[in-house]
Parts: C-alpha cells; structure tokens; sequence
C-alpha cells in the first residue's frame, strides 16, 4: 500500500528535464503517492540531474548528497543526463540506492518499489544510442507555473563539438503527432492558455516520422480552442526559411519570440564548433523575421572563450551580436566537457580572459537589450499574465518582453492589452488594469 508514501524531486537544468521530472512525479500520484518539497521528509527523492557543464555535475552531485537528510531510510532517484553519461561516478555517491538515466522514466514506480535496500546501488542505464522509440511521457498539469511546456521530441544527431547532449540524450526520436495533441487538449482542458513545444533539438521533430516536421505539430496545437499561445524552444537559423515564415504567419497563436540559437559570431568559431551555419545565414535569418512580424523578440545563446577564439574572433562576434540588435543574450563562458571533442582541442583559453569577455558580452547584450524595450513605451501589448506578488502582476508579451502590472483584481492567467508607460531594469511597466 503507497496510501502515506510521499514523494520529492528536484529538477536540474533544461525544460526538457524539467517535463520529465513533472511526468515522473505524475506517476507517482497516480499511485497514490503525496507529492512533498524536496526540502520536506519524503519516502522517495528523485533528484533529475544536468551534465551540460562540468559544474552542471557538480551540482547534481551536491543535491544527491543533500536529498536524503532529511530521511535516511528514503530511497533516492539519480536520473537525467548526468546518471546517463556517468553512472560509474554517480553508483560512488554514498547515498545513491537506485540510477535510471535517461529512459525508463516511464516505468520509474515499479523499479522504486521493486527495489530493496538489499540490492545496494542499482544502476537501470543502458546504451542511449540505441534507442529509437520516443518514450512516453505525459503532463496533465505543471506545479506553480501557468505556461505548459510540451515535450514532443528527445535526442540530437548535431553533435556539435562542445556538446555532450547527443551522448546523454541518443539520437532523434519523435513523439506521435496524435499523442501531442491528446496531451495538448488536456492541458487546455485544465486551464492552460500557453503552450511551449520541448524537445532536446525541436527543429529536427519528425525526421523520423517521414512527411512529418515541427509546422506540422504547431497547425495541430493551433486548431484546439483554449489555447491561446504557442510557443516552441531554440531553433538554429537554418529552420528559419520562407515556408516556415509563411506557415507561421498563417497561425497567429504563434508567439512572435524565436530564440534563434548563435553561439558564437564569427565563422572560424561556428566552424570548430560544428555549428553548420556561418553568420550570414544567421544574419539573413533575423532580417526575414523582422520582416515578417516587426515586433519580434529574438534572444539568443553566445558561447565566448571557445578553444582558439583570438581577440580578433571575439571582437567579430561582438561586433556581430551589436548589429544583430537581439533583444536579450544568454552569455557562457566556454567550459570544456569531458566526452566532447571541443575539450581536447588545443589553445584552450585562461580563465581569466574567458570572463572578461564574457562580462563585455554581457554588458553588450544588457544594453541591446534595453534599447528594444524602449522601443516599446508609449505603445500597447498584449500579456498573460502569471505571476503576483504585493499586488504587482507580472507576465509576458507574446515577443517575451517582462510586463508588470498593478491591479486590485487578480489577473493570473488571465491575457490583457495594456499601455506600456515606463521601463524599470529588465521589465516594462504598464498602466494599472
């Protein structure tokens, strides 16, 4: 009987990770577990770990080591992609009874309850890079947040050579096109305005379908009434061709914000990094979609410090990211990752330098970033509003800029046209509603 067992889980990086741990932690529900903070007592502690970074495995270490002080006798969970690429180093960890990896979530219920303490450290991994079959998992309803996040794909075959993704995560695998939809209707059915489409590398969603592709799932989303947004994860510039823009514009639930993956703006850094574009084609993707929805919020990742970039490499990216006029800029210093190819290149660059030119990137996108949210005093947006805290409402434009709001009536997740009057740090200020 699991009448009075609880469960805790604690999520480390992507929207992806973050979907699965809600998919587990769903199962376990519906076995009649109770669904406690990880900071709580729990029977059960599931801790779904991220290997992006070296100090992506740092931290999964730590909060494996602290999960289980709050009861010793629990059993803990290590998954996620660091359980997948690691599990030798993560079977070492004292306090680590079962490791699952990054398949068989599905079936996460019974491996907990078929193990015994007996056992030791049970490790369930096996070779991602066989896998072919999209696992199934499924979201009803996501804990404290109003936008629900989809996940329709898992795997990457790019292979870029900093990454070590495509080794946690194996190759493509596509969810069927009648399965996200289902899951889609349930989720407007539960009162969920705001869909975001996951996946680990969502343009490549059904290259293994066949006459299937990303266009097709967002005309499915977009046919179910409650839902009022769509939006979907990073997209490299090659995705960004005129069928798409003309599909997209033909369903105006698509939010008009495109994190439109760079890495890096100079050629010789795209090419170590195995990017499989240059930056004209980046270039020529952001001017197609300013063209087409004028507003468009573009935001981007860049990766500054990568083995060999020269300070004439960096001041060309810099200079390119200037002109590209992005609306916000996720700046990495390059850290090497055990596994990738980028990690064993030579001329890797001193720590030192790496921040430097990662503070001047960033304080290059901070500004960017301001002069697009100026651009927008004095005019009307529409926003869904998600979150309240001193009767202050804050929530987002469909291009993603941060509105607040202050209101005497409770406006969560509720969509309202407001006039934007002011600025203050990273967010716009509206009129009262």
């Amino acid at each position: 009987m699991t009448e009075n067992k609880k469960v805790a889980a604690l999520t480390l990086g992507c929207k992806v990770n973050l979907y699965d741990t809600e998919a587990m932690l769903e199962l376990f529900k519906k076995k009649g577990y109770e669904l406690v903070e990880f900071s709580e007592k729990a029977d059960v502690y599931i801790v779904n770990t991220c290997t992006v970074t070296n100090f992506g495995d740092k931290k999964s270490r730590q909060m494996i080591r602290r999960a289980k002080k709050h009861n010793p006798e629990a059993i803990l969970v290590a998954c996620g992609c660091y359980a997948q690429v690691a599990p030798e180093e993560v079977s070492k960890i004292e306090e680590v009874n079962l490791i699952i990896g990054t398949k068989d979530r599905a079936n996460i219920v019974n491996i907990v309850e078929n193990y015994s303490a007996s056992k030791g450290t049970e490790s369930c991994v096996s070779d991602i890079m066989l896998e072919r079959e999209f696992e199934e998992l499924t979201v009803e309803s996501l804990s404290d947040r109003q936008r629900a996040y989809l996940k329709i794909q898992e795997g990457c075959d790019r292979f870029c050579t900093y990454c070590i993704i495509p080794f946690a995560r194996g190759p493509v695998r596509s969810r069927s096109i009648q399965s996200i939809a289902e899951e889609a209707q349930r989720l407007s059915e539960n009162g969920y305005k705001e869909i975001v489409l996951a996946g680990i590398h969502v343009a490549s969603y059904g290259k293994d379908l066949g006459d299937i592709n990303l266009v097709s799932v967002l005309k499915k989303i977009h046919e179910i009434d409650g839902i009022k947004r769509i939006r979907f994860s990073s997209v490299e510039p090659t995705v960004i061709t005129n069928d798409f823009i003309n599909a997209l514009k033909a369903m105006p639930k698509v939010c008009e914000h495109f994190h439109l993956s760079l890495q890096s703006g100079c050629d010789n850094t795209l090419k170590r990094m195995n990017r499989r574009y240059m930056a004209a084609e980046y270039e020529n993707a952001v001017n197609l979609l300013r063209e087409n929805f004028p507003d468009v919020g573009i935001t981007t990742d860049i990766i500054v410090g990568f083995p060999g970039e020269t300070d004439e490499d960096f001041k060309e990216s810099m200079v390119f990211a200037k002109r590209m006029k992005l609306s916000k800029i996720h700046v990495f210093p390059y850290s090497p990752k055990v596994g990738t190819k980028a990690a064993l290149f030579k001329n890797q660059i001193p720590e030192k330098i790496k921040h430097e030119r990662a503070a001047l990137m960033g304080e290059t996108g901070e500004k960017l970033q301001i002069d697009f949210l100026k651009g927008f005093i004095g005019r009307e947006l529409e926003v869904l509003y998600e979150e309240e805290k001193d009767g202050v409402f804050s929530g987002h434009a469909s291009n993603y800029i941060n509105v607040r709001t202050e209101s005497r009536k409770n406006i969560i997740n509720e969509i309202f046209k407001v006039k934007i009057k002011d600025i203050d740090s990273f967010s716009l200020i509206s009129e009262e509603i």
